[in-house]
């Protein structure tokens, strides 16, 4: 496996594909008078098609799916974009979606370049899990119902632009800690010390204990702002919170059995960075966790 000409395939990939569907949103390429208005419509999904057999026929294997995922996001990318061009609810929805096909694409990216051995297909994180696909889904039935019977309410662009900056900022906080761990970041909580594992302590580390974390914490609420669900908003803070509450005290458990009074100094002299989460450390290992968040 190929990591860095994977990781360029994938920008390759995106980018044609970004551009290639805003050329054909943006400027009707193909037709978009009333008599031809499916044209403008049908013909990025003509595109998608050739686009896949072209890909299909020049790569195999993982190639092949990092190419295809990769145009994918930037054909999406390249629909948000379209819809940010319009002046009332859907242009909220276009903010989303480019934040949201840029996040799984440079996810992707970003593991490709800092952490090359560990990158997979899955490093999209586009099958994260059934719960996320659940969260994602019901922000969009709740924007739909809420633009459908309130649509005035979906015009509030200021506050909208407010969760842009905020997922800005996690997406900036969550790849610089990618970055500044490299080898040691991984996706997943790990249950064996590797030989090279090391404990990172300094860079944005040094602010708080789970960067990664609280970028996409932040980043995570932040969408549900740009789409203006206040019901979402709500949950997705709980739910994030709970989340990463239970994920911190497991990783915690495993990084003070790999580092030892190491880690233990660590975590007194720098807190988690997420919002009364302690982690875990002797002060709050009364907390009431659930048992099954050795799964995550």
């Amino acid at each position: 496996m190929e990591v860095i000409p994977a990781a360029k395939q994938a920008l390759m990939c995106f980018l044609i594909s970004n551009l290639t569907f805003i050329v054909c949103f943006l400027t009707g390429v193909l037709g978009s008078s009333s008599e031809l208005w499916a044209l403008k419509y049908w013909g990025p999904a003509l595109y998608f098609c050739l686009i896949n057999f072209v890909l299909k026929y020049c790569y195999k294997g993982f190639i092949y799916e990092v190419s295809i995922r990769a145009t994918g996001l930037g054909a999406a990318m390249a629909v948000g974009l379209y819809l940010v061009t319009f002046d009332n609810g859907w242009k909220v929805f276009g903010l989303y979606t480019v934040v949201l096909t840029f996040f799984h694409f440079s996810e992707f990216v970003a593991v490709a370049l800092s952490n090359p051995k560990t990158v997979t297909i899955d490093s999209f994180i586009l099958n994260h899990s059934v719960q996320y696909a659940v969260a994602a889904v019901a922000s969009w039935v709740e924007w739909a119902v809420e633009y459908y019977f309130f649509p005035d309410f979906k015009t509030h662009f200021w506050i909208s632009s407010l969760g842009v900056v905020m997922c800005i900022g996690g997406e900036l906080i969550r790849k610089t800690a990618m970055f500044t761990a490299k080898h040691n970041f991984s996706h997943t909580v790990e249950f064996v010390k590797r030989p090279e594992h090391q404990l990172v302590t300094h860079g944005v580390y040094s602010l708080c204990r789970h960067p990664s974390y609280v970028g996409w914490f932040y980043w995570s609420i932040g969408t549900q702002i740009i789409l203006l669900n206040p019901i979402c908003v709500v949950v997705y803070a709980l739910t994030s919170w709970t989340f990463f509450r239970e994920r911190v005290y497991a990783e915690e458990m495993t990084l003070l059995g790999f580092f030892g009074i190491h880690y233990d100094e660590y975590q007194k002299k720098v807190g988690t960075g997420l919002p009364f989460i302690l982690g875990y450390v002797p002060e709050n290992r009364r907390q009431k966790i659930k048992e099954r968040h050795w799964s995550y």
